[in-house]
């Protein structure tokens, strides 16, 4: 009988990657990107433990929504307070924060628990093409 794999988190070897979103639907992005994040395309891949990489998400602003998505589709946000829900159209939240628009779409991939809370800190988006990790050699990942 065969043992699982279990990853000790000493065996983790952690890698950069940057995404160029130039031209990509947003959601087939957030869901690669969030794939990569959890460490699912590892073989070393363990459900209850953080073994993925990091990714860097450049041209956030140039990423696109497929068919009437940019005018009807809404991001809403709530204060917490009674009568504090906000909506706003797709356009204009990618006009003003699409590293925001970029990073809640991988947001809802991840799990909803601390570990995606852990998760989701290995990802780094950017609106424009450059990004201050040249330090750690990220290579290019074609999605």
């Amino acid at each position: 009988m065969e043992a699982t794999y279990v990853a000790k988190p000493s065996e983790i070897v952690r890698k950069w990657y940057v995404v160029d979103a130039q031209g990509q639907p947003l959601g087939r992005l957030a869901s690669k990107v969030a794939t990569i994040l959890r460490g699912k395309h590892k073989p070393t891949f363990t459900p209850f433990m953080d073994t993925g990489d990091y990714v860097i998400v450049v041209n956030a602003a140039r990423v696109v929504l497929t068919g009437k998505k940019l005018q009807n589709k809404l991001h809403y946000r709530h204060s917490l307070y009674p009568g504090g829900l906000k909506a706003i159209s797709y356009d204009k939240f990618l006009a003003t924060k699409p590293e925001k628009a970029v990073e809640t779409a991988v947001r809802g991939m991840v799990p909803h628990t601390r570990l995606g809370r852990q998760v989701i800190k290995k990802l780094k988006v950017y609106r424009g093409p450059d990004h201050p990790h040249a330090a750690q050699q990220p290579e290019r990942l074609e999605l």
